[in-house]
């Protein structure tokens, strides 16, 4: 901690003039000092952040460890397995979450780093306006507007299996609900994660557990599995694009499988949005980086490897069938077994981590327009806040979105649903591409003006090299997003995979031509101005007691 406050003391002695310059200069492209405009409040606490899809800083007793690893879990996880699993084999779903995570990671360390130097309102988005070009953060953040209705859609096909007569009431509910936690304020959002974080955390451990029961044998019929379905029907699948060249198909699978795997990691970046309102956000959120690549290998790749033991990839509820049992790989291996009760504890859990993600993506959609807001790349009056800090007409706005899940109604569940999820995962691709291209641009300015990285609370020694392998990845998952529909072309399904790059491309050419953006110079790229120092951020950290704290702060 005392080296992160040796570096804002020497930013601040050593660039005095410089800063007046970069101030003027950053005047004809969006102002940065906006700190007396920035109303929201620092609530959230150590054990809400935690949720927030990472771990953050030592709890004060065992329990508060619990959700710091569960807030990432979601429908993508507990239910896109089944879908790479049918396409890719369960190799192949292996690999190809593997690799998303990898970008992923990449992803979250660089917006990590980005974030310990500059915790404030706006995130990822703000970051590209201001050490990038104003047009790319505009246009990333017209992008992420669909994370909402995707979990409502995915919720309510949950609630199906018991009653889908009235799936337009459900609906909304979910809906007002979602709104009603986001509008009372950050610190309900928090308390109300805080306890969903919990069950989801149980849930995963447990269906890992039970999947290890089942494949070992333990189950009520029996039946030992181990590696049998990794024999027949093989490691690998297809999507039968090519069935008369065996490789090329299996391949095939493999690029179909990305989007589910993509689907389940969205969101991660949340944490850093939360910074705003996070106390001690720079060594919360370093804290939160650290631990990334230990829960992605424990939770999403040894879960995918579990559900391709247990479920063979040619069963066709994986695909077909009635009833989300279709989309579960873990519920299917229970009803193979004969186990009859769990399927409908894990389908209601399945219900809490939709509204969780659906609550939690609405939260960053909120803060991310007021960031937009608050520099005039969005109307003024998103800015107003309540009196508890709670940005009301920017939450209101981002509210708006999630009612488009009442699609749905009239087009099918499962149709809408991937709409969604294809929009959704374009949207989280070019926000993962943004990231990586915007830490480029702030690797350069760092060196070019002599701000040491190693001084921040969070750096990774891998960088700049991570960022690239997440950019270039990113850019060939764009590419590659949909392109089974070249095989069996459907107008909405070529729509909703691709219409998200014209999209962007336009909005950044609108606003660099409305506004006469250009792209920043090393020289001119700004790393003081309304960034608040160490002293206003950071509380002396308290120290864990006993032996199961020390134990604890180990493990998580």
């Amino acid at each position: 901690m005392e080296e992160g406050y040796g570096l804002q003391e020497r930013r601040q002695s050593k660039n005095v003039t410089h800063v007046e310059v970069l101030q003027v200069n950053s005047s004809r492209h969006l102002p940065l000092d906006v700190a007396s405009m920035d109303l929201v409040k620092r609530r959230l606490k150590q054990r809400h952040i935690q949720i927030c899809k990472s771990p953050n800083v030592l709890p004060l007793n065992l329990f508060d460890h619990f959700p710091k690893i569960a807030g990432t879990l979601g429908t993508g996880l507990f239910l896109g397995t089944g879908g790479a699993i049918h396409t890719a084999g369960p190799l192949g779903a292996l690999i190809a979450f593997a690799l998303v995570g990898s970008v992923a990671y990449s992803s979250l360390c660089s917006l990590g780093e980005m974030t310990s130097l500059a915790p404030i309102s706006g995130s990822f988005p703000h970051f590209a306006s201001r050490w990038v070009d104003p047009a790319l953060g505009f246009a990333v953040s017209e992008l992420l507007k669909f994370y909402v209705p995707v979990e409502i859609s995915g919720a309510q096909i949950l609630i199906s299996m018991w009653d889908s007569h009235h799936a337009a009431v459900y609906t909304v509910v979910i809906c007002i609900v979602i709104c009603a936690t986001n509008v009372f304020g950050v610190i309900y959002f928090g308390e109300t994660e805080f306890a969903l974080s919990i069950l989801k955390l149980i849930m995963i451990i447990g269906l890992i557990i039970v999947g290890l029961v089942i494949d070992l044998g333990g189950a009520p019929n029996h039946q030992r599995l181990g590696f049998q379905y990794w024999s027949n029907p093989g490691v690998f699948a297809g999507p039968g694009l090519e069935p008369r060249y065996p490789a090329l198909n299996n391949f095939l699978g493999i690029l179909s499988a990305i989007t589910q795997a993509a689907f389940a990691y969205q969101g991660m970046e949340i944490v850093a949005v939360a910074a705003s309102e996070t106390e001690n956000p720079r060594r919360n959120i370093a804290k939160a980086i650290r631990r990334v690549f230990y829960r992605i290998l424990i939770f999403y790749i040894l879960g995918v490897f579990i559900a391709g033991l247990i479920v063979p990839s040619n069963n066709p509820q994986l695909l077909e069938g009635t009833g989300i049992f279709a989309k579960s790989p873990f519920v299917i291996a229970m009803q193979i077994s004969g186990i009859r009760v769990l399927p409908a504890v894990v389908n209601a859990g399945f219900i809490t981590s939709a509204f969780s993600a659906g609550n939690s993506f609405l939260f960053c959609s909120s803060r991310i327009l007021y960031g937009l807001a608050l520099r005039k790349q969005a109307p003024r009056f998103l800015t107003i806040c309540t009196r508890k800090g709670v940005p009301i007409v920017a939450v209101l706005c981002s509210s708006v979105f999630a009612f488009l899940s009442l699609m749905s109604i009239s087009s099918g569940a499962e149709t809408v649903f991937t709409w969604f999820q294809h929009l959704s995962v374009m949207g989280g691709f070019f926000g993962w591409l943004s990231i990586n291209l915007t830490y480029i641009f702030f690797y350069r300015g760092l060196q070019y003006q002599g701000i040491e990285r190693q001084k921040l609370h969070y750096y990774n020694p891998l960088q700049p090299w991570l960022s690239i392998w997440g950019m270039v990845w990113c850019i060939l998952f764009i590419l590659i997003n949909g392109f089974t529909v070249f095989w069996d072309f459907e107008a909405s399904s070529f729509l909703t995979s691709y219409i998200n790059i014209p999209l962007f491309f336009g909005l950044f050419l609108f606003w660099k031509v409305t506004r006469g953006t250009v792209v920043w110079k090393t020289d001119e790229m700004d790393f003081i101005t309304g960034i608040p120092s160490c002293e206003e951020t950071e509380r002396p950290e308290i120290p864990p007691k006993g032996f199961w704290q020390h134990v604890a702060a180990v493990l998580f």
